[in-house]
């Protein structure tokens, strides 16, 4: 008996002190129900006229997150006091409640605005991956009245918290400190489809597109020629092959993801972390601006050919005036 009771203290003592699992960053109806249940803060990221049509009960909104925390043209996060204002407004306690966010299944913006969180000095907030799909399809209901909460004071100080910018990641690209992947389309990696001042990608760089991520990874095109009619194909892949498609990567070691322009790699940032990756940042001027730095290493390297650019502008022009012109012409005809 004594021996056992040695035992039972031994299992108990080892089970203590192992390290605790992190939280998963990404949650599902049942944990969306349970954490508003305890006074979590939903944010329905959506563009305001998705959310005024349904939306999860409770659920507040403040725009599409991809405009409001994007500047147009550079596509970088506003100032922490501009985000403080925003947050502020809308009642949203980033830095006192526990945040969770969605929009549509699979949808990366999400994760960028659950990322936004923690980019300015919050807990990284979860993000409902199923979002509005996975809800009406539990047979939850859905609330077409806006949530207006009372106004708070924020002060946020903190920028690029889980983010890198350009500096480091070329520091990191010339000493080889960080294993990097890029989440973009294999053509914008080739460089065959360029999307800045330059095109191509960051040397060393392991190319994993962000739809790898989901269950049938050519579900958005198949949406656009409506092969589907529905984002299930969007879903997360199970843990097991998340675990294979990164296999190659070490999770100990400094991860660095990026996209165009920070959004596609919030998704497989937020995947690798809740796979036990230790240390995962998001590049955020990402190739925008990595592609902007020209002294900046770049491999399969080609320059936008700002005349045939314009070319094809002005040829897009002249179509689109003919066609006015038919159109024109066409309802003269009927009068």
């Amino acid at each position: 008996m004594r021996y056992a009771t040695v035992r039972l203290l031994v299992a108990l003592l080892l089970v203590l002190t192992l390290p605790a699992r992190a939280a998963s960053l990404i949650v599902d109806t049942a944990t969306v129900e349970k954490a508003l249940a305890a006074g979590a803060l939903l944010w329905d990221a959506r563009a305001a006229n998705e959310y005024a049509e349904g939306h999860i009960p409770g659920a507040v909104n403040i725009g599409n997150a991809g405009s409001v925390f994007r500047d147009m043209n550079r596509e970088d996060p506003p100032s922490a006091a501009v985000a403080s204002r925003i947050f502020g407004e809308a009642g949203m306690d980033i830095l006192g409640r526990e945040v969770i966010v969605y929009t549509r299944k699979g949808d990366s913006y999400a994760y960028y605005a659950a990322r936004m969180v923690e980019y300015y000095g919050g807990t990284h907030a979860k993000v409902y991956h199923g979002g509005l799909d996975d809800w009406k399809a539990s047979g939850k209901p859905v609330d077409q009245s806006p949530v207006k909460l009372p106004p708070v004071k924020l002060a946020l100080t903190a920028e690029m918290r889980g983010a890198m910018g350009n500096a480091e990641l070329i520091e990191r690209v010339k000493s080889g400190r960080a294993q990097i992947i890029d989440a973009r389309t294999p053509k914008e990696f080739s460089g065959e489809d360029i999307r800045a001042v330059r095109g191509g990608h960051v040397p060393g760089a392991v190319p994993i597109p962000y739809e790898q991520n989901w269950q049938d990874p050519a579900t958005a095109s198949k949406l656009s020629s409506r092969q589907v009619s529905n984002r299930d194909g969007m879903a997360l892949k199970s843990r097991e092959d998340l675990k294979k498609l990164y296999a190659k990567l070490d999770p100990e070691k400094e991860t660095v993801v990026y996209c165009q322009s920070g959004v596609r790699a919030s998704e497989t940032a937020a995947v690798l972390r809740d796979l036990g990756f230790k240390d995962v940042k998001v590049h955020e001027p990402s190739w925008l601006g990595y592609a902007g730095v020209l002294s900046a290493p770049a491999e399969n390297e080609v320059f936008v050919n700002v005349g045939a650019l314009n070319g094809m502008v002005s040829s897009l022009a002249t179509r689109v005036r003919d066609l006015e012109a038919e159109v024109a012409r066409l309802q003269a005809g009927k009068r």
